[in-house]
């Protein structure tokens, strides 16, 4: 009998690794969200070979050995959260665990890929919200009062990752994604937190004479970026390169979008007229406020990667649901928008972000798009993810309701047609307790 019950493990165990290392199935009786088309009740879905081959009411198997019967769920594409530092930062408090910033102005070789992690337990943590792939920033984006000296304005390249991978590579979907940029602002010392840093505080005066060097600064760096791509196409083959500006002409091309952290109105004004001067392609990242910023953001086709809802106003007389109807207000000003926590620890949390904009006047459907196709469509992989549709990527979860509602349950997921496991040190944990006597 051990020996028989030995065997039958043993082919189980057999057939499960073979199911986990197939990249073609078919998901067949659910309610399939698209997207970007309608739903469709009692559909289904081919993958084959990591790709969305067929989406229909009836799809045939056609030899695919893997068939999963979803009676009763539903099959939304993976969520995307757009700004994060997954992979990159373990634990905030041990820097041996963390790979973000670096010393000096301007970082732009800095890539996010070559430091990422592909054992972090962030990760598992992350895709048990249902979201199957990160941006993962190479900079904090931290600003300390009265930082604007020594801190880094161009932090590097942020790279669009799978949750899925033995190595970075296999992870990365898009290497070079954007160009990860803390616009320069004058940053002014709150009176109530005065007391608490050294020395005096520094005047208006001295503080905006600082943000004007650090814009001239910028200029001049996009300028040497010009120079060194003419000078490169008229030398020879013994033309001596520099990494920092030769990572800058995607930037000046127009082929890598400068990912714009700019909390205040004046800072987006700013960022925006920057980008014409330059002639440079910008995504609006982590805005607090939108003022009267709507309407230029439209005009110039720029998009919004949103930042946290659950927050408090950023300022004191501010109505308290200032940050739950923000997306709503870009929304409604025709922006495109998208979500992202900009942290590692709260990274799995981005579909809540979206659902209490929800419950703040954004429609239910735009929430969706902003967590799936309008992320994929902003950080340049609107072809490949976002969206349930022959030819794309086979990133697909499987749930029992609302993948913005905290109750539904992420019942398998799919990243690149493979089954991924959706433990993490959470259900661990709870299984350990679980299991007390």
């Amino acid at each position: 009998m051990k020996v028989r019950s030995l065997v039958v493990i043993a082919a189980l165990s057999g057939l499960s690794l073979l199911a986990d290392s197939s990249n073609s199935v078919l998901i067949r009786n659910v309610m399939v969200h698209p997207v970007t088309s309608p739903d469709i009740a009692n559909g289904s879905v081919l993958v084959i070979d990591g790709k969305i081959a067929q989406v229909g009411p009836k799809v045939g198997a056609k030899g695919v050995a893997r068939v999963i019967d979803g009676h009763g769920l539903q099959l939304y594409p993976g969520l995307i959260n757009a700004a994060t530092n997954v992979g990159l930062s373990e634990i905030s408090s041990l820097r041996d665990t963390v790979d973000l910033d670096e010393v000096g102005l301007f970082n732009p070789d800095l890539r996010a890929e070559i430091a990422y992690n592909p054992s972090s337990e962030h990760i598992g943590v992350t895709r048990g919200a249902g979201i199957t792939a990160v941006i993962s920033l190479p900079g904090s984006g931290g600003r300390g009062f009265g930082r604007n000296g020594p801190g880094s304005v161009i932090t590097g390249q942020g790279t669009l990752m799978h949750l899925d991978g033995w190595t970075w590579e296999e992870a990365a979907v898009k290497p070079s994604a954007v160009m990860d940029m803390l616009f320069p602002e004058i940053e002014t010392v709150p009176r109530r937190y005065a007391a608490f840093l050294p020395g005096r505080p520094r005047p208006y005066q001295e503080l905006e004479k600082d943000y004007r060097e650090r814009l001239q600064q910028l200029s001049e760096f996009f300028e040497d970026a010009r120079r060194y791509e003419k000078a490169k196409a008229a030398a020879g083959p013994d033309f001596r390169g520099d990494v920092r500006l030769e990572a800058m002409i995607p930037v000046i091309d127009g082929k890598l979008p400068l990912f714009v952290r700019a909390e205040r109105e004046p800072m987006i004004k700013d960022a925006v007229a920057f980008a014409d001067k330059e002639k440079v392609k910008i995504i609006i990242a982590d805005p607090r406020e939108i003022g009267s910023t709507g309407p230029l953001l439209k005009e110039h086709n720029i998009p919004v990667v949103l930042g946290k809802t659950f927050q408090l106003p950023m300022r004191d007389d501010d109505p308290y649901d200032a940050p739950y109807t923000l997306p709503n207000e870009f929304y409604k000003a025709g922006v495109k928008i998208c979500f992202g926590t900009f942290d590692v620890e709260f990274a799995r949390n981005v579909p809540f972000e979206a659902a209490q904009a929800v419950a703040f006047g954004l429609p239910h459907d735009e929430a969706l798009k902003a967590l799936t196709i309008n992320s994929a469509d902003i950080l340049g992989a609107g072809d490949q993810l976002g969206s349930i549709q022959p030819g794309k990527i086979a990133d697909l979860i499987l749930t029992d309701g609302d993948p913005m509602q905290a109750k539904t349950n992420i019942k398998q997921m799919f990243i690149a047609g493979r089954g991924v496991s959706l433990e993490s040190r959470h259900t661990r944990e709870y299984e350990k307790w679980i299991r007390r006597p």
